[in-house]
């Protein structure tokens, strides 16, 4: 299989090609994404699982675990191949007892863009996403100062591209004015819609829109509804939420996590589900159902 193959295809930022379905690796590391895994070996291997089924596209941050993830993807797939892109994240840092803390001093941020490529093995990274918000929701305000730190690394050869998590859209426009934006990470899903304007407007832009917690926040009623959807179709919830995101806006990609090799192959099976149009309107009415 390759990229092409995979569900979706692949989506083109300027000179930045990524596969619309990748892979998140927040879930290899241990409960609460904090520590190691319990199963460091079964880790090693959902990500060689990924790679061979062509997956190019992973998402990670040096924070997960901390630094476990990171090494984990090293061990697993150093030496690289040439078409993988390793998507980051900074702007967050662990206390010791897994909380989750801002970091976004320009000289942590530094540090961070560092320690990530140490850990990976790399010389530069493919794309940096500065976190800005909280779990699910942006925090208004200027991010210049923090956007200039990193880019001034691109700038300097560390970072290839700069990308943006849990932003809005004026921070979107404030970033652009200072270095080229290629992607945003945000939490988005069939029932959480607060992003329909913003997955547009990055459309139209050239921007990739990526995704978090397809799953997440879903009441009980919007899970029923899924969960008969999926039942009819013969799929999974996971298999229609993702397959509805990949229908809902071409610059949409994919970064579902998991730890099982099975549910890996589950997902990327379920997303190149095809909803008919019965479907997609009742999935579309989730955005306001309560």
């Amino acid at each position: 299989m390759t990229v092409n193959e995979l569900p979706g295809g692949a989506y083109r930022v300027g000179d930045l090609t990524l596969a619309r379905f990748g892979y998140g690796a927040m879930q290899l590391a241990g409960p609460g994404v904090f520590g190691p895994p319990e199963d460091r070996g079964g880790a090693v291997a959902v990500l060689r699982t990924a790679i061979e089924m062509g997956i190019r596209h992973i998402d990670t941050a040096d924070f997960y675990g901390p630094y476990v993830t990171n090494e984990i993807i090293r061990e697993a797939l150093a030496p690289y191949p040439d078409d993988l892109r390793i998507v980051t994240k900074v702007g967050a840092r662990r206390d010791e007892r897994g909380g989750w803390l801002p970091a976004r001093t320009p000289g942590e941020l530094v540090q961070q863009v560092h320690d990530n490529l140490r850990r990976l093995g790399l010389d530069a990274l493919d794309v940096v996403n500065l976190r800005v918000g909280g779990l699910d929701s942006p925090v208004p305000g200027s991010i210049a100062e923090q956007f200039g730190a990193l880019a001034e690394l691109r700038e300097q050869g560390l970072i290839r591209h700069l990308g943006l998590s849990t932003v809005d859209a004026d921070q979107v426009a404030e970033a652009r004015s200072i270095a080229p934006v290629v992607c945003v990470q945000n939490f988005y899903n069939l029932a959480n819609r607060q992003d329909d304007a913003l997955v547009d407007s990055t459309a139209r832009q050239g921007i990739a829109y990526v995704p978090y917690w397809p799953l997440g926040g879903m009441s009980p009623l919007q899970s029923d509804t899924l969960r008969k959807v999926a039942t009819r179709l013969d799929g999974t919830p996971m298999s229609v939420a993702l397959a509805w995101l990949l229908q809902r806006s071409p610059n949409l990609l994919l970064i579902p996590g998991t730890s099982s090799t099975e549910h890996l192959r589950e997902n990327i099976a379920g997303a190149a589900l095809d909803l008919p149009a019965d479907a997609v309107a009742e999935l579309d009415a989730l955005g306001e159902a309560k």
